[in-house]
């Protein structure tokens, strides 16, 4: 798929999430850990760097040391770098981030003075990549679900009609043309 795309990050599972049925929860593990496994083979095929975001706390050991095996032997790609969204919520990412600001304060590091846009943007999740230019919102939906609040401040919107798994190269295509063809003014007039 390579259009010139260069960080891709996906939401494949909420904080909120864990409030589903048991057995869609167990489903959903399973089907991440398959993930993780076969991207072993597929990312350096691809040239893909894959990192995980969230509090990866939640998951079982065997699921975290995937995840944390995959993003060391995919360290070194150069290609596409895919951030998957995993036990995240931007609230709880925010929250994260003003407590380890906080702690910051407190132990004298910084001075509350020098808290801006910047110091809250490195204490993020986020923080070595830049904010989405693009956001696509598949089947239909027309809502953020909680995801990159601070970081889509201003992101472009595509929503489509297609679900999440039929959507594929062409609709990719469709979203980055519609896209291409707007007129980013970052607030300004």
């Amino acid at each position: 798929w390579d259009i010139g795309i260069k960080y891709l990050t996906v939401y494949a599972f909420s904080t909120e999430n864990w409030s589903r049925p048991e057995e869609e929860v167990g489903t959903l593990m399973k089907l991440f850990g398959s993930y993780i496994k076969s991207t072993f083979k597929t990312a350096p095929k691809n040239n893909m760097r894959v990192r995980f975001i969230g509090d990866l706390g939640g998951f079982t050991p065997k699921l975290m040391e995937s995840m944390k095996e995959l993003e060391e032997f995919t360290s070194s790609l150069t290609g596409l770098s895919l951030q998957i969204c995993v036990n995240y919520g931007s609230r709880d990412e925010i929250r994260r981030a003003v407590r380890d600001i906080a702690k910051e304060v407190k132990e004298g590091a910084i001075d509350p003075s020098d808290i801006d846009e910047d110091l809250i943007s490195r204490h993020l999740d986020t923080h070595d990549i830049p904010d989405p230019d693009l956001l696509i919102r598949t089947s239909g939906e027309q809502r953020l679900s909680n995801y990159l609040l601070w970081q889509m401040a201003y992101t472009e919107f595509y929503f489509t009609e297609v679900a999440w798994p039929d959507f594929d190269r062409a609709e990719l295509i469709k979203a980055c043309e519609a896209y291409a063809g707007r007129d980013r003014r970052y607030g300004r007039v």
